[in-house]
């Protein structure tokens, strides 16, 4: 059973699974199905908060549970709970859990030096957060702790994602440079000299780790990343390349110099890099695509989300989180400082 079946990663990870040989129960809110899946996949509807009805789609047990949206302890209980009914789980969680050796993460980004000096490549061993109810990578971490405490009677794998991307995304980063095209603007400004890297993750990686670790059952916490850690501005010259665009850019030493001026959505002023020998050395791991290779369907199916509406309401997750990505007066009127 796959729970957030019909999300960015629950998408291909149906589809993989089903490829394997699975027998697959897609699950998510609304119960609808992706055109990858074959008629062998069943489709039903799950509210996750509704755990009697977690318990009736699981029935009398299931091989494998793989899922997408677990968020908090709560969540892992609900697992963990049925624990005799199921052979083993694979369970997102993400990177913003680790912090550094100040105790520092990103939770403290908006501090004064508060973002953290990770190591880089970032290992497993990084110490985490401590888990807690607080924020989204205190309750990542309290799900963790939760499953790993309960790994004798079901063995986990934990999947530490990145900056996920791919089509279906609630929060597609790649945006910033895409609307930019498709807008027509000629120029951009990226912060820290574009060299800010936040670890991109594909979806379709993402649902190889999750295909093989269905198939290699254990307790085990693994990042989950592309093999590449591009830079912000290798990311913008990928789009453009895709895009057939040859914007002007301007590249400032240092933060955002006004406001939302040359921020983007990988920018970092110290690297977020992820090891991934782990999940190499212990499920045999190769991605199945490179953050190049996955853009050309990243843009057609941000294109055609654009083209149903405006930006903010297309995606509304990504416009709480940056809510002047596009404020095209400020950068214009940026240079001359008016």
């Amino acid at each position: 059973m796959v729970i957030g079946a019909s999300g960015q990663i629950g998408r291909p990870a149906v589809a993989a699974l089903e490829r394997d040989g699975w027998d697959v129960t897609a699950a998510s809110r609304g119960g609808g199905r992706d055109e990858s899946w074959g008629t062998g996949v069943r489709a039903v509807r799950l509210d996750r908060s509704d755990d009697g009805a977690l318990a009736a789609v699981v029935g009398d047990g299931c091989d494998l549970v793989v899922d997408m949206v677990a968020y908090d302890a709560g969540h892992a209980r609900q697992l963990t709970d049925l624990a005799g009914r199921i052979g083993s789980a694979v369970v997102i969680s993400s990177v913003s859990v680790y912090e550094d050796g100040k105790g520092r993460g990103f939770d403290t980004l908006d501090e004064p030096d508060g973002f953290p000096a990770y190591p880089v490549p970032i290992a497993e061993t990084q110490p985490t957060v401590a888990p807690g109810e607080a924020t989204y990578s205190t309750r990542k971490a309290a799900l963790e702790r939760e499953l790993l405490a309960k790994s004798a009677e079901l063995p986990t794998t934990v999947l530490r994602a990145g900056a996920v991307h791919g089509p279906f995304s609630p929060l597609p980063r790649e945006l910033y440079f895409v609307k930019r095209h498709l807008d027509g603007r000629g120029r951009r400004v990226l912060a820290y000299g574009g060299e800010s890297r936040f670890h991109p993750a594909s979806a379709r990686n993402i649902a190889e780790l999750v295909r093989l670790a269905a198939a290699r059952p254990g307790s085990r916490v693994l990042n989950a990343v592309d093999p590449q850690a591009p830079t912000v501005a290798g990311i913008g010259a990928a789009i453009d390349a895709v895009m057939g665009a040859e914007p002007e850019t301007t590249l400032v030493a240092g933060p955002p110099p006004a406001g939302s001026v040359g921020g983007t959505p990988w920018s970092v002023p110290l690297p977020v890099v992820l090891d991934m020998s782990a999940a190499e050395r212990e499920l045999g791991y190769r991605p199945v695509v490179s953050y190049e290779e996955s853009l050309p369907e990243t843009v057609e199916w941000l294109r055609k989300r654009l083209a149903e509406g405006d930006w903010r309401e297309c995606f509304p997750l990504l416009a709480r989180a940056y809510p002047d990505l596009f404020d095209y007066a400020a950068e214009d009127a940026w240079p001359a400082g008016t």
